[in-house]
């Protein structure tokens, strides 16, 4: 190994203490995480600056994990898919290798105080998104300081997947204070990728609650003494929590940005409206959930019978429940098969998707 002998006694001593290692190559330096201090080896190359970062990574490599090669080619592919052991988690952040640090934050035995070094050790958005998906994390130390990171970040996001996740995982409870909370609702006015977080977040705690369906009264009234999912969720639908959550999304369902944020916001539709969903087959065209639910509501014992018999005046609103129930991204799986357009241009493919679910929509809502 051609290191100097100052660089490799030093880096020895720096990877035996340290947390986490970061090499930087830019500045051809090494830094080591120590008790939330910065250890630092600058570097001295005695050869071309990346063939000497590759003995570097080859010294560290050989002392955390015995593999003087580098960082395994094997490990690579099981870290990714959160296969590798957990005690092992502790060495992969004394690497210094960017692979090695998406291993630690997609792991399913990630921990907060794990979390803080992997994010000394590489601080970016994919990371803070990863980090989030734990519970542990989300609601340690490290939740509020990744939220916050996710947050600023946000402007900068040019992929509206990656804005609704960001949206949807800093929605968590204990994250965010109530203005930051409010100031992502209003930048969904103009971006509705931001809504569709909400939606996903929280379908039930919107901000700007919409009031009660007009008249609804007598039959929320009839709803409160009949047993059975259909009967709660209906009253729900009615009540001001249901009638925001059907606003948002109809909002949102006429201006999607791209296919991620559709299929998102299909499956987020279906989801609502779950607890009525039979069977785990997704039902691909507008014809075929028109057949399902007429024949719902032909049979005399389904689960909606005995709601059908207490309120027939609300045999519509029922329809469009059951319509509901059965959205998913199934239903422009076709479409988006024969097409990668976005913008107007998508929105004009999907709108035999979409007219169907805006119209059992605006039943609910009593617009029509």
């Amino acid at each position: 190994m051609n290191l100097s002998a100052e660089d490799s006694l030093r880096l020895n001593v720096l990877v035996t203490n340290a947390e986490a290692v970061r090499i930087d190559e830019n500045a051809m330096a090494v830094y080591g995480l120590q008790a939330g201090h910065e250890l630092k080896v600058q570097l001295n190359p005695t050869c071309n600056g990346d063939k000497y970062l590759g003995y570097v990574r080859a010294l560290l490599s050989g002392a955390v994990l015995d593999s003087p090669g580098g960082y395994p080619v094997f490990l690579r592919r099981w870290t990714r898919m959160g296969q590798i052991d957990h005690e092992q988690l502790d060495r992969l952040l004394r690497l210094g290798e960017p692979e090695a640090v998406m291993a630690v934050v997609c792991s399913p035995g990630l921990t907060d105080d794990l979390a803080r070094r992997a994010w000394w050790a590489a601080p970016s958005a994919e990371h803070a998104r990863r980090m989030l998906e734990h519970p542990r994390v989300a609601q340690g130390v490290m939740g509020p300081v990744l939220a916050d990171y996710l947050i600023e970040y946000l402007p900068f996001e040019t992929e509206h997947c990656d804005i609704l996740d960001s949206v949807r995982l800093v929605l968590q409870p204990g994250l965010v204070t109530p203005e930051r909370r409010q100031r992502l609702w209003d930048a969904g006015r103009s971006k509705k990728t931001y809504r569709v977080g909400f939606l996903h977040a929280v379908p039930d705690d919107l901000p700007e609650p919409q009031p009660p369906r007009d008249g609804a009264e007598p039959w929320l009234a009839t709803l409160a003494t009949l047993p059975g999912a259909a009967a709660a969720l209906l009253a729900k639908l009615l009540g001001s929590q249901g009638q925001t959550f059907l606003e948002v999304a109809a909002d949102a369902l006429r201006r999607p940005a791209d296919q991620d944020i559709v299929t998102a916001l299909l499956n987020t539709i279906g989801h609502y409206f779950c607890d009525l969903r039979l069977g785990c087959v997704r039902l691909r065209s507008m014809a075929d959930l028109d057949a399902a639910v007429a024949a719902r509501l032909a049979d005399g014992q389904d689960a909606v019978a005995p709601l059908l018999a207490a309120l027939p005046a609300l045999r519509r609103e029922v329809e469009a429940m059951l319509f509901l129930a059965e959205v998913s991204e199934a239903a422009v799986t076709d479409i988006f098969a024969h097409s990668d357009a976005v913008g107007s241009v998508m929105r004009g493919r999907i709108e035999p998707v979409v007219k169907p679910i805006l119209a059992r929509m605006a039943v609910l809502r009593g617009t029509v």
